[in-house]
């Protein structure tokens, strides 16, 4: 069996430690790409809500267009 010795002890925890921080800079751009992709989703999220009231509001003109009189006799 080899004899561990502080040099093989500090050159395993060297390279524990530069996994370590390659680890964490990949979790750093793991967090800013789900950042911006919560971003986008938000967003996409905003303008579907903007679309809903917007047909809601020509739904709600149509309604108010077809019970005018005059609209509701020529109809008939």
């Amino acid at each position: 069996m080899a004899d561990v010795t502080n040099e093989l002890i500090y050159d395993v925890l060297k390279r524990g430690q530069e996994q370590l921080v390659r680890i964490q800079s990949d979790v750093h751009g793991i967090r800013e790409e789900l950042s911006a992709i919560r971003g986008h989703m938000n967003a996409m999220q905003r303008y579907i809500q903007l679309i809903y009231d917007r047909i809601g509001t020509l739904e709600r003109r149509v309604d108010r267009i077809e019970r005018r009189p005059e609209l509701a006799d020529a109809n008939a």
